[in-house]
């Protein structure tokens, strides 16, 4: 396997094969790019000319990127955003295809609240997904569950909290405020279809491919509500209203519907403070003290 000057793991030998076994030739060089704060990302240039993305990590869960695999293919649709083809992964990295992101063209949030909307027009009968997977690092379970309230309360906000409590980053009583929580969603949250959801749809998983269009990377695909996908477009920076406009012109949303993004975020922002530590605690009990008294 080749490394960095410093040591650390980033091509494995199965890669230099395959790559060769499938004309692209030798590995010339390769890049450090972002591959987000879980995985390490580099951009591979071959001696076909043609560039490769490979993220790697040697202390991942085994089935991590098998997950990611899976996530990718299910969100590559017909109009929808575009998603980075998958070409060969294994237990310690994903080979991708490089999207190469230009310059994002005028209409680029327009276009992409289009094809959201087209994406979340896919649904299914129950909620869930045919395996469990990651939201960044931290298991995801997806058992097929036809009640959404249900699933959300259950294998979303619970989940988290019991994990939370523990590593200590919340107590028993706080822990019984957000299943409190859970057990209010049927009278705030609107019923709504299991729709396939990107699941981490914060502004760092969007970009663009090397024409300007939207692409999206990094799933926690699985179905579940359409507005818990959107919510997240909320929390780490907003994006611009153009975004939701033309999304409602293919899918209409309930009224309300930003109002609720803070409750949908709450798994957000648990799996935040289990990942990252107490910065986040702040904003959990903010969302707390909003709709639990």
């Amino acid at each position: 396997m080749r490394t960095d000057l410093t040591g650390n793991y980033l091509i494995p030998n199965t890669i230099e094969t395959w790559c060769q076994s499938e004309g692209y030739g030798d590995i010339l060089s390769f890049k450090h790019v972002g591959g987000g704060c879980i995985n390490n990302g580099v951009r591979l240039i071959t001696s076909s000319g043609k560039s490769l993305f490979l993220k790697t990590n040697q202390h991942n869960p085994l089935d991590m990127f098998a997950r990611e695999a899976e996530g990718l293919q299910a969100l590559s649709i017909d109009n929808g955003p575009r998603v980075p083809e998958v070409l060969l992964f294994g237990e310690h990295f994903l080979l991708l295809e490089d999207l190469s992101p230009a310059n994002r063209r005028n209409d680029f949030w327009e276009v992409f609240g289009f094809q959201m909307a087209v994406l979340h027009n896919q649904t299914n009968d129950h909620f869930g997904f045919y395996h469990d997977n990651y939201i960044g690092s931290t298991p995801q379970p997806n058992p097929w569950t036809s009640d959404g309230f249900l699933f959300f309360m259950e294998y979303r906000l619970k989940y988290q909290a019991q994990l939370a409590l523990k590593r200590g980053l919340l107590n028993k009583e706080e822990v019984g405020r957000v299943e409190s929580l859970g057990r209010k969603l049927p009278e705030i949250i609107p019923i709504q279809p299991a729709s396939l959801i990107h699941g981490d749809l914060w502004s760092g998983n969007v970009t663009s491919d090397s024409k300007g269009m939207p692409a999206i990377i990094d799933p926690a695909a699985h179905f579940g509500w359409a507005e818990a996908d959107l919510a997240m477009t909320d929390l780490f920076g907003s994006f611009p209203d153009v975004f939701y406009h033309s999304y409602q012109e293919i899918r209409k949303l309930e009224n309300g519907f930003r109002d609720r993004f803070q409750i949908y975020n709450l798994y957000h922002l648990i799996n935040h403070l289990n990942l990252f530590g107490t910065t986040y605690r702040g904003q959990v009990m903010t969302v707390l003290d909003t709709f639990v008294k």
